[in-house]
């Protein structure tokens, strides 16, 4: 009775193992560097073996990793927090550097997310991966274009760890413009209501011998640090795969912290 018994809770722990791996996106960990791993096949094999030997390539010379992974479903899971929590699992970038960058796509929920390491995070951003997948990665999957998306985007993020792409000035300092201009507009009007309240007082009450700021100074101190931290903002935010059958090495990274963005098409 008891050899039966066993025989029942081992075959259900296998049979539970199992369904929990199929609900588990990307349950397998990978420890080779292929650049793509195209588990949901969007991407036909020449596509793959294309964007792989470019990744391939740009880890060879810079050591920096760039891995895309596709996965037909979430099954519920938050993309940001998978793509973290993989990208550091399987240890992306090299060893000491955490110089990896992970690209996670879900087709079903239509789904992006760029996950940056620390030792790249500072050049690739937040708003910059934001960037990337709203001007560049969306349109493209809209129009089902998506090795064109992903092969652009890829372009543009090796740029971008070279230093040779910047933001987009007029989007990066919109807010900053705007409240530049309120700071004026108070300032202005703090100005206007104390030279008014002075002139009301004759000059008996505008010489200012107490060693305080008049109106004009406080105006000026004002309009004068607007400036500065308008010219001191350079934007964006700082927060670490079936594919083709040739391979760049293996993972040593890691170090992912939740930096990166997240966007749809």
């Amino acid at each position: 009775m008891l050899k039966y018994i066993t025989k029942l809770v081992l075959g259900l722990a296998f049979f539970t193992t199992i369904f929990v791996q199929a609900q588990e996106p990307l349950a397998k960990k990978e420890t080779t560097f292929k650049g793509v791993y195209d588990y949901a096949h969007i991407l036909s094999n020449q596509e793959v073996q294309a964007l792989s030997q470019k990744l391939i390539r740009y880890s060879d010379t810079t050591s920096t990793q760039i891995a895309i992974a596709t996965i037909k479903s979430l099954n519920g899971q938050d993309i940001a927090m998978l793509a973290t929590e993989k990208a550091h699992e399987w240890g992306i970038g090299q060893k000491g550097k955490d110089n990896g960058v992970f690209i996670l796509i879900a087709p079903n929920e239509r789904k992006i997310h760029i996950a940056t390491g620390y030792g790249v995070e500072h050049l690739l951003t937040d708003y910059l991966s934001k960037q990337i997948i709203d001007d560049i990665i969306s349109p493209n999957f809209k129009r089902q274009q998506y090795f064109n998306g992903l092969n652009q985007a890829t372009d543009v993020i090796i740029k971008v760890l070279a230093g040779e792409y910047k933001a987009d000035a007029k989007k990066n300092s919109k807010g900053k413009g705007n409240l530049f201009i309120i700071i004026l507009i108070v300032g202005g009007i703090i100005f206007i209501m104390s030279r008014s309240n002075n002139s009301g007082k004759g000059n008996g009450g505008s010489n200012n011998r107490g060693g305080g700021l008049d109106s004009s100074d406080i105006f000026t101190a004002i309009l004068l640090g607007s400036m500065g931290s308008s010219r001191g903002y350079r934007g964006g935010s700082s927060g670490g795969f079936g594919g083709g059958g040739f391979s760049g090495g293996g993972f040593g990274g890691g170090g992912f912290g939740g930096g990166g963005a997240s966007g749809g098409w």
